[in-house]
This record gives C-alpha cells, sequence and structure tokens, in this order.
C-alpha cells in the first residue's frame, strides 16, 4: 500500500483537481489517495461555497479514496499555519509516503531550498524582512523581497510571487519542521491560474468557477464544462436543499453586529491583529453598513483581503488562540467521505497513529480535544445561517450528517 497525501479545499470539486489526483498517484506510483480538505470555511476568509459534507461526496466520487476534515482552526490561518495542521495531520496518520501539490514553476529543487530559509531563517533573512515590514509592505511582499536578497537567481522571484508555489513552500517547511518522512511531490499547474477570475475551458480556477456559479447557477454549460459530472449531480441536490451557494456578504448583518459590540482590547487578542489595525476595523464598522466596505476601508498594502477576511472569520466564529497553542493540534481524525479503499487505509491508520478517530461526535466531545472539536461543530452551526435552509435539520449538523460512504 503505497499512498499519496493531498491537501485541499475542493472548493469546489473541479477538473483541474481531478488532474491533479490523477497526476499525483501516476507520478508517484502511489495507489491509494488521502485528501485532508478545510471544512465549512475557508483559508481565503469564507465560507466554502458548499458544505464540507458535499465537497466530501464530489471528491470521493471522483476517485479520492478517504477524505479527512482539516479542523476549523487551520483552514481558517495564513498559509503558514494553514500548510502546518495540514501536514502535521498527515504526518500523524503514519500511513502517508508522499505529500503531492499544485505548483506554478514544478521546480522542487528551488521550492525545498527556499523552504529552508525560511524555516531556519537566518539573520540576513530577519533583518532585510524587518526593514521591508517598516517600509508598510505586507507580510508576503516584504518576505519575497527578503528572499530577493538571500537568493543571487532570477528564478527566485518568478517562484516566491506564485501562490501554489508559496503554499508548497509552506508544506516543505512544516515537513522539515516536523522532521516527517513524508517525501515531497510537485506537480506543475496547468492552463489557469489560481486567481483567474474567468473560465478558460476544461480547466478554470477555482476563483472562476464559483464567480460563474454565483452569478449564473449549475446550468451555464461554461461552467459545466469545468466540473466533473458528479460534482455538477451533487451541486445541483446541494442547491435543492439551500437554493444558493453560501458567501461571506451572507453573514453581513452577524458581522456588523460583532464588529460593532466587540470591545476593543479583546479585538487586538486576535492572533492578525497588529498595532492599530483594531481601530481601523472599528471604525469602518461604525462607518459603514456592507461588510465589503469594510473590508475594502480597512485593506491596506499592508493588510491584504484575504488577510481582513480570515480576520473577521476568526470573529465570525471566535477563534482566538495564540500562536504557541496552534502547534499543539491537530487532536483528531475526523472522516468526511470514504470509499472502499479509503477503509483499507482507515484500518492501516488505526494501526499506526495515536490520534484518535471520530466515529461518534457525541462520545468524542468528552476527550480533551474538545475544545478544538466544538469549533468545528461551531462553524457548521454558524455556516448554514447564511443559507435558505430547506431540510429537516437546522442546528447540530455534526451529530445529524454521516460521512459519505462510497461502496
Amino acid at each position: 500500500m503505497k499512498i499519496v497525501g493531498l491537501v485541499t479545499e475542493y472548493n469546489p470539486f473541479h477538473n483541474g483537481h481531478k488532474y491533479h489526483l490523477e497526476q499525483s498517484k501516476l507520478e508517484t506510483n502511489c495507489n491509494y489517495s488521502v485528501a485532508v480538505m478545510s471544512g465549512n470555511f475557508v483559508q481565503r476568509g469564507e465560507p466554502a461555497i458548499c458544505d464540507k459534507w458535499t465537497r466530501a461526496k464530489m471528491a470521493i466520487d471522483s476517485g479520492v479514496d478517504l477524505v479527512l476534515e482539516l479542523p476549523t482552526l487551520y483552514s481558517t490561518m495564513s498559509a503558514e499555519y494553514f500548510s502546518y495542521g495540514a501536514v502535521k495531520l498527515l504526518d500523524s496518520l503514519n500511513v502517508i509516503d508522499y505529500i503531492s501539490f499544485g505548483s506554478e514553476t514544478n521546480d522542487l529543487e528551488s521550492l525545498i531550498k527556499i523552504s529552508k530559509v525560511l524555516e531556519s531563517e537566518p539573520k540576513n533573512f530577519k533583518y532585510h524582512l524587518k526593514k521591508y515590514l517598516n517600509k508598510g509592505m505586507s507580510f508576503p511582499k516584504a518576505r519575497s523581497e527578503a528572499l530577493k536578497n538571500i537568493f543571487d537567481d532570477y528564478k527566485i522571484d518568478n517562484i516566491i510571487n506564485n501562490p501554489n508555489n508559496i503554499l508548497a513552500i509552506e508544506y516543505i517547511k512544516s515537513l522539515i519542521n516536523l522532521n516527517s518522512t513524508i517525501k515531497p511531490y510537485s506537480i506543475k499547474r496547468i492552463v489557469s491560474d489560481y486567481n483567474e477570475i474567468i473560465l478558460t475551458g476544461n480547466i478554470s480556477s477555482a476563483t472562476a468557477i464559483r464567480r460563474s456559479l454565483i452569478a449564473k447557477g449549475i446550468s451555464d454549460k461554461k461552467t459545466c464544462y469545468s466540473l466533473p459530472i458528479n460534482s455538477k449531480k451533487d451541486i445541483s441536490k446541494y442547491l435543492a436543499n439551500y437554493s444558493s451557494f453560501n458567501q461571506l456578504i451572507n453573514f453581513n448583518d452577524i458581522l456588523i453586529y460583532k464588529l460593532r459590540t466587540i470591545d476593543k482590547d479583546c479585538l487586538k487578542e486576535f492572533i492578525d491583529i497588529e498595532t492599530g489595525l483594531e481601530n481601523r476595523i472599528i471604525e469602518a464598522a461604525n462607518k459603514f453598513d456592507n461588510i465589503m466596505d469594510i473590508i475594502k476601508n480597512i485593506k491596506t498594502k499592508r493588510y491584504t483581503y484575504t488577510r481582513i477576511q480570515r480576520i473577521l472569520i476568526h470573529i465570525l466564529l471566535d477563534i482566538n488562540y495564540k500562536k504557541d497553542q496552534i502547534y499543539n493540534f491537530p487532536l483528531y481524525i475526523r472522516v468526511l467521505g470514504a470509499n472502499k479503499k479509503g477503509f483499507e487505509i482507515l484500518k492501516n491508520i488505526k494501526s499506526n497513529s495515536n490520534l484518535p478517530i471520530i466515529n461518534k461526535v457525541a462520545d468524542f466531545r468528552k476527550s480533551n480535544a474538545n475544545k478544538m472539536f466544538d469549533l468545528d461543530i461551531k462553524a457548521s452551526n454558524i455556516y448554514f445561517i447564511g443559507l435558505n435552509n430547506k431540510t429537516n435539520i437546522k442546528n447540530n449538523f455534526d451529530f445529524y450528517i454521516s460521512p459519505y460512504i462510497r461502496t
């Protein structure tokens, strides 16, 4: 049994994801796959377009063997913590041979070289990083500029300014940090840029697909051309239950209420809040009634849209962990979907991992991972507030919705 691990969001599962899955198994010579997938809120600081169970079903129906949930604590964090949580979960399974990720460069040697510098943070790098941050640059931009001072290589600039390369570097950093035996493997992205907003044929970016789905629905031919047949079916079923896709704007009133009533000292405690940012947030919240206008008003060169959106999700879900606490998790394995081969993997995990596998939610809540798992439950309950829910389940969704099993 050779197993490849994938860190995913599948928001939604599209043809590019299917290509990555198939190429990962082919090029690593692995015959089993495990996807660690964000739950109901994703790394961009948004609700996922469809709930975690629907997206897990899309993945299993399209060939992934086992889908595990990346705890909400990690799925709503910056690339560094997002990657660390996912890699640590894969590493803790003690059965994964490879972690495969998409990248724009496909130059694994350079990605590893950069990762080692970022993990060790030599004095020269720290000096330049601080210098650029003091100039008002965002952290990602300052880090990129600092790396250019370390490497005298024309390729570096191109590598560190692409989003999938950045995630790839964070995955490798985490492997180094954990002293993991999992081997990194890079699959070159094809056709579409990660942030491309226009559909580009059979393989389009998730951003373009989401925009098109929200604007035109599942019946649009161009959108459907970018999705596997099973994803189309699962999205249609989802819409029958919830009428529309979830978006950040759906939580406008809740967020306005939270921002206008939160104590400033409490706001300062959230992980991505730097000195003074709490004032910008409160000022904008008292000035505008639309959350998107608030975000635009807060944004600066240093504070990107996605960073601000993540802060808002942390406020919405009351995610308030200290940085050193984040490295103590994950503490459990939550199955969202599996096929027959997935059950073979689970049997192997049970024999090799010390982490508990969640089978019954009520029993697991009694464990010492209660606080972290309660956050996942809370995230689900808040997620569905943003939808026109036509189902009989109105709350405590994690207690009633079972993992998808494909037999």
